[in-house]
């Protein structure tokens, strides 16, 4: 199948496009890519429905923004069998209320014409699971693709971190042992809204302001002190879950702030490997976080693996998220499992996604 991938992610910059040719199983072949970013006033519109749920008041205004911007992104792409819709998360409480994807994968179906997969999460946490993270079973095929013949991690650096531990020597990834995954700790949101407030600035490009700073060691520790970090997975975040920490390095200058801030997304992620089975052979990052060079100086200090950008392997760091939710939606449409225990703690594998056809 020849399938086009969207998704908007938690550092709700933009919408990334992706066409990927699968058959569900095995990557075949990567297609073009497209982009389109959230201007400040569509960027301040999501933000304000962070945190709400599907019952609220004023989510008609989101929900069309979120829908008519992957619209318009789709409008691009010709040929192409199915989409992968995910959405947008305004809301994500594993063990509570569930997650929220704001986007009507029906009504998106009727405006491009074309057979479109939506709300992948919502039969994973029927089934006992976290509802999160579901890329890992496309790092499983990433693994594969690269010719990995031992265990390796694929870090996601967004607004939350999230990693993959795969094993590429099992069979599929729905096969106990084959992948270990769970959201590692803060990402890039902590540090971009940190910057949104001193400087006004969207994000810590290359890290440089970062870089200019000085980790203040007795707030990094109070901040790593966090249960979540030492909870066993299957675990997943909201955004917004280490939100108070803000207050916590409001005292310190720009510079040492988003320094402490890149070292805490730096040590939730070493935190991280010590829930892996055995030993990644390297740590492959993609997300806005692989461009955050303190932030990838500070991993290489942390691991005992190389840490590069999946550049390095020839895959797309920035459109990987996009083309997993292809590759998902791909398995949804061939009854294929797109979760399973060792990834979100669901009971059993589960197939999750509505398919809405345009008619």
């Amino acid at each position: 199948m020849r399938v086009l991938g969207l998704m908007s992610g938690t550092s709700m910059d933009g919408v990334d496009a992706a066409v990927l040719e699968t058959d569900g199983e095995a990557i075949l072949g990567f297609g073009p890519t497209g982009f389109r970013a959230y201007s400040g006033e569509e960027r301040a519109v999501l933000r304000a429905g962070l945190g709400l749920w599907p019952e609220a008041e004023g989510l008609g205004a989101i929900e069309a923004l979120v829908r008519g911007t992957h619209a318009a992104l789709v409008a691009g792409f010709d040929a192409v069998d199915l989409v992968g819709f995910h959405g947008q998360t305004l809301a994500h409480d594993p063990g509570g209320r569930g997650t929220h994807q704001i986007g009507r994968g029906d009504l998106l179906a009727k405006e491009i014409g074309r057979r479109v997969v939506w709300d992948f999460r919502a039969a994973d946490v029927a089934s006992g699971g976290e509802g999160a993270p579901l890329v890992p079973f496309f790092h499983f095929a990433c693994a594969r693709w690269i010719g990995a013949a031992a265990p390796v991690a694929f870090l996601n650096l967004g607004g939350v971190g999230n990693v993959t531990w795969v094993d590429p020597r099992v069979a599929t990834p729905e096969t106990p042992g084959a992948l270990v995954a769970f959201d590692t700790g803060p990402g890039n949101a902590l540090i971009d809204d940190f910057l949104a407030r001193r400087l006004g600035e969207a994000f810590d490009a290359d890290g440089a302001v970062a870089a200019r700073g000085k980790v203040a060691e007795v707030v990094l520790a109070d901040l790593s002190a966090h249960p979540y970090i030492a909870r066993t997975p299957p675990k997943s975040l909201d955004r917004n879950d280490f939100h108070e920490y803000l207050d916590r390095v409001a005292d310190l200058s720009t510079e040492d702030g988003a320094a402490t801030l890149a070292a805490l997304t730096a040590a939730c992620v070493a935190a991280a490997a010590r829930h892996f089975p055995e030993p990644a052979t390297r740590w492959l990052v993609c997300g806005g976080g692989r461009r955050n060079r303190t932030i990838m100086a500070m991993l290489a200090t942390l691991t005992n693996a190389p840490v590069e950008p999946v550049e390095r392997v020839g895959l797309d760091g920035d459109m990987l998220e996009a083309q997993a939710f292809a590759y998902l939606a791909a398995r949804v449409a061939h009854g294929l499992a797109t979760s399973a225990p060792g990834t979100t703690g669901a009971r059993l594998p589960v197939s999750g996604g509505r398919i809405s056809a345009p008619g």
